[in-house]
């Protein structure tokens, strides 16, 4: 059991984080806070596809004639990592607007607690 544990640290740090994103974006009520769960969250599943395609004493996919090109368990499969490049630029972008899109609510309606914010959205 400590074995399964140790072994696989990676996937243990992955759950933790996944439940701290979660909790950020559920339990709390101001929105940056709100957006740093969502962050955390895209973050924890980037770093399991990435863990999910690691293969120990692999190589790259390159042909490579002391490897042998018939056997495919000796190289890793790069489509994780390449789909990964665009989860982690499609990330920032979704930060980068949800964060403008905090800024100007904030310039509005002076608050970014999300209580506050639905009573004075109700009001105007």
């Amino acid at each position: 059991m400590t074995d399964f544990i140790l072994g696989h640290y990676a996937y243990w740090a992955i759950i933790f984080l996944l439940i701290l994103g979660l909790y950020g974006m559920i339990f709390k009520n101001n929105l940056v806070k709100k957006l740093i769960g969502m962050t955390i969250l895209q973050v924890a599943i980037i770093m399991f596809y990435v863990a999910s395609a690691v293969k120990w004493s692999a190589t790259v996919p390159v042909l490579d004639p002391l490897a042998g090109a018939a056997d495919a368990a000796k190289y890793i499969s790069p489509l994780q990592h390449c789909l990964m490049l665009t989860a982690i630029v499609v990330g920032v972008a979704t930060s980068g607007v949800a964060f403008s899109l905090a800024i100007a609510i904030y310039r509005r309606y002076k608050t970014l607690n999300e209580s506050i914010l639905l009573e004075r959205m109700k009001s105007s």
